[in-house]
């Protein structure tokens, strides 16, 4: 039993590398495409909020259909559905060039399917590895998702640069029917659920949102974590236009910071997954925020020609942000019964995304007046306080998830 566990998850991450990474290959591409064409920060917040927008909004709702569903196929489903329109805007680049409002509504497409499929595969997660190794489970998953984005960047930039953005676009169908064959191999048993006589939905959602305010120290660290989003969320973004417009670097720059903040990703999930038990969680969470705060604090003094300490900090931020998204998740699945999850996790999601894309639109407008180092410089300020806030505030509850 213990054995079985680990290798339904040797399949299923093996899988989900090669959605992960054409799926990178896509964004990357994307962005930096916009970046290239366009040079502004507004289209980019646009392009962003196309993206996450439709998942904050629709989660909550989505959540109910997820603890009905089969979780598996819910998550091939998805899949398909990203690869499918991933293929309509790959043609249309390929006989020519699409409007903006075109690839804001596949992104908005796009995202609607996500919005099942990460929830889904998160709620999965419970049913198949034991309580007390969920945490190390978070850094596998952190390592996965660092490596495909390490080399994800730098292959969407390569096949992008020699071909067009339509072949990535192409290899992202190639990437979802890969990661659907893996889960063709493996079993994840439903939770059970109480049947009722007849299904509501509203009930069902009143539930959801009922069970996840009762667990106080979880709505205390996604209150945080929604103050966090605003601040450092739009940076994802905002990478390649620092890396343009401050440092003066082309794509190959680009690409370059994303494999240095990849990489720290995947030595933290490494590190992660090592001493997953020596701290509590919340422990964990303070320090990657202060860390990650602090790296960006120094990021937005930095002069033009120190890129090489620039690409240092995003290493650093890498290391340390498994350390804060594999413990929230990890103490999410040991708060909440399985049967719950889907819910409960589209909920905290919701927050999470619906904070990005205030962030969002907030920072085009002051990247495009003030320059991208005044968003990096006080997104730092607001990450480190953030940091204090939840740690301290978790103390004070005497909590113990």
């Amino acid at each position: 039993m213990q054995s079985q566990w680990k290798k339904t998850f040797a399949l299923i991450f093996s899988g989900q590398i090669f959605s992960i990474l054409t799926s990178s290959m896509v964004q990357f591409a994307i962005i930096w495409h916009l970046t290239a064409t366009t040079e502004s920060a507004i289209v980019l917040m646009i392009a962003a909020l196309a993206g996450f927008l439709p998942q904050a909004l629709l989660g909550p709702f989505i959540g109910v259909w997820l603890d009905r569903w089969n979780r598996k196929k819910t998550m091939m489903l998805a899949d398909s559905a990203i690869a499918f329109f991933s293929l309509v805007l790959g043609l249309y680049f390929f006989f020519g060039e699409p409007s903006l409002a075109f690839v804001y509504l596949i992104l908005v497409i796009r995202s609607v399917a996500s919005s099942f499929h990460a929830p889904a595969f998160q709620a999965a997660i419970p049913l198949i590895a034991p309580e007390d190794e969920l945490t190390r489970v978070a850094g596998w998953q952190q390592m996965v998702f660092s490596f495909s984005n390490i080399i994800g960047p730098a292959l969407g930039i390569a096949v992008y640069s020699t071909t067009s953005l339509g072949v990535v676009l192409f290899l992202d169908v190639l990437g979802a029917l890969i990661a659907n064959i893996m889960l063709l191999f493996v079993s994840i048993n439903q939770p059970k659920i109480e049947k009722q006589e007849v299904p509501s939905f509203i009930n069902e959602f009143k539930l959801g949102w009922n069970t996840f305010i009762e667990v106080k120290p979880i709505v205390l660290v996604t209150i945080g974590i929604a103050i966090f989003g605003i601040a450092f969320m739009p940076l994802a973004t905002l990478f390649p236009f620092m890396t343009l417009q401050h440092f003066e670097r082309g794509g190959f720059g680009a690409s370059v910071v994303e494999a240095f903040f990849g990489v720290g990703m995947i030595l933290g999930g490494v590190l992660l997954s090592i001493v997953a038990s020596k701290w509590k969680d919340i422990t964990y969470m303070f320090l990657s925020l202060v860390v990650m705060g602090l790296t960006c604090v120094i990021s937005g003094v930095l002069t033009k020609d120190a890129f090489v300490i620039f690409l240092v900090l995003c290493f650093v931020m890498g290391l340390s942000a498994p350390f804060f998204n594999g413990p929230y998740m990890a103490m999410i699945q040991r708060a909440y019964a399985p049967e719950m999850l889907g819910r409960v996790i589209s909920i905290v999601t919701s927050v999470m995304l619906l904070a990005s894309p205030i962030g969002l639109a907030i920072a085009g407008p002051i990247v495009d007046a003030y320059g991208v180092q005044i968003w990096f410089f006080w997104s730092g300020i607001v990450t480190i306080l953030t940091g204090f806030f939840i740690f301290i505030q978790y103390k004070r509850m005497h909590a113990d998830i």
